[in-house]
């Protein structure tokens, strides 16, 4: 029979702890790849086209997974779909530490890419054992740890990889993700399935799972130019032939994958759209700030490393760390919906100040963070509400939509920086112009101002 959240069994800090620790442990391993990337070049002998495949590969599986762990911990229950999801990423952490090889290495990526779903898994939980304002704490935690193993795996992958071996940078974040795996386990109560009577909507999800895929690449390939326009009308029409073919199944199952009925409800409508442009802001700052920087400082940029462009980033990262807890507790405090509101504002108006005053490394760092702050604010009040505010069945599915669409809106928003730049490039000195990242900043704070125009359709209120 299908299980009510009526009385739950409630769960203690320690449990909420192991999860954030974990939650830690697949951050750690999901960042070490970036500021290691010219060494793995330089050891697999590949060059910067091939190395770019490794990041792509672990979006697309991370966005094709995410709404299929969602699912199926809905219905076989969180915790056992998140032990053997954790069971797939510890194999490909353990395969990319002892790849020979580029094509071994991406095998392993595509393995370590299911870590995307344990996120939603994760919201299952504590959405299954803990009233609403405990859960909004705890998705904050959580993903604020997540974001936490990010700076971790920046700052450690360069001295394992040169003090040990490259191996090392994969190896030891993987046997911190079992150890706490375990830990999870034996901490963490069942979770019983809320639809065991439903069946799994496969065809649903392989073509999710492909309109994702084709969105992704499309737009990269668009995007990256060379295309003729009638390749560019096929790459769209095969997009939406997909997302069509995928509406036109889920409205005729049984079971559907997605419940398009609560999709079209506004707190979900309205948090996927928000989500989207906040991503589409981020993106655009992720890929335009590191450019700036780095630009010849005899033009209008500041000459930086890789080495420097990443300490300046830090207090990006820690400030996105703080938002996890202070996002929940403030969701909690004055409701998900003035959280929201106020990183939207925030991350909207720091776009346009960029744009304006871009003079200084001091100013370029210090929006850097409050951006990096303002959106895991919001994106942790987006989940939070999200999570309580779908029935107790859809948490999963319907926080791994919001997963999906960030890791997709970030992906597409750093794809159109680099458009803006590309176009804004002058041909003689074969650099961008200052009006061009003038252009991106404008641009992005208008994506993210977007959001207000949405959050008004957002409900003031939760589940129970």
């Amino acid at each position: 029979m299908p299980v009510t959240v009526d009385s739950p069994v409630r769960i203690g800090k320690l449990a909420i702890g192991a999860l954030g620790t974990l939650a830690l442990a697949l951050g750690t391993l999901q960042a070490v790849v970036e500021p290691s990337l010219p060494l793995l070049q330089s050891d697999l002998g590949i060059g910067p086209a091939q190395g770019s495949l490794i990041f792509i590969t672990l979006l697309i599986t991370g966005a094709v997974v995410a709404p299929i762990a969602g699912k199926l911990g809905d219905r076989y229950g969180g915790k056992r779909v998140l032990v053997i999801l954790m069971a797939v990423v510890s194999a490909g952490g353990l395969l990319s530490s002892l790849a020979p090889n580029l094509p071994v290495l991406l095998l392993g990526q595509i393995l370590q890419g299911a870590m995307v779903g344990a996120l939603p898994l994760s919201f299952i939980l504590v959405r299954k054992h803990l009233p609403p304002g405990q859960t909004q704490v705890a998705v904050g935690v959580v993903s604020g740890l997540f974001t936490g193993g990010g700076l971790v795996g920046m700052l450690i992958a360069g001295p394992i990889a040169e003090g040990l071996s490259r191996h090392w940078m994969f190896a030891i974040p993987t046997i911190a993700i079992i150890a706490t795996t375990l830990i999870v386990s034996r901490l963490m109560p069942d979770d019983p399935p809320t639809e065991s009577d439903s069946r799994i909507d496969w065809l649903g999800v392989i073509l999710l799972s492909c309109t994702l895929v084709a969105l992704v690449l499309g737009f990269m390939a668009i995007t990256g130019g060379g295309l003729p326009p009638l390749a560019i009308g096929a790459v769209t029409l095969a997009v939406a032939a997909l997302a069509a073919g995928w509406v036109a199944v889920e409205r005729r199952v049984s079971s559907p994958m997605v419940d398009l009925r609560m999709l079209a409800t506004p707190a979900m409508w309205s948090s996927c759209l928000v989500t989207l442009f906040m991503s589409l802001g981020l993106g655009m700052t992720v890929y335009l700030v590191p450019q700036l920087l780095s630009a010849p400082a005899d033009e209008y940029g500041f000459g930086a490393s890789s080495s420097d462009i990443g300490l300046f980033l830090v207090p990006a990262t820690i400030a996105g760390v703080v938002a996890g807890t202070i996002a929940g507790i403030a969701s909690r405090r004055f409701g998900p919906r003035a959280v929201i509101i106020a990183g939207t504002v925030v991350t909207a108006a720091t776009l346009l100040f960029l744009a304006s005053q871009h003079d200084a490394i001091w100013q370029m760092v210090v929006a850097r963070a409050l951006i990096g702050f303002a959106v895991s604010v919001s994106a942790v009040a987006l989940l939070a509400s999200t999570a309580t505010a779908v029935a107790a069945k859809d948490t999963g599915i319907a926080t791994s939509l919001l997963v999906v669409t960030r890791v997709v809106g970030v992906a597409l928003g750093a794809q159109l920086g680099g458009v803006i730049l590309g176009a804004g490039t002058d041909p003689v000195t074969d650099l961008p112009t200052e009006t061009a990242f003038t252009t991106g900043f404008i641009t992005a704070g208008v994506i993210a101002a977007l959001s207000l125009l949405v959050v008004r359709a957002m409900k003031k209120g939760v589940r129970a």
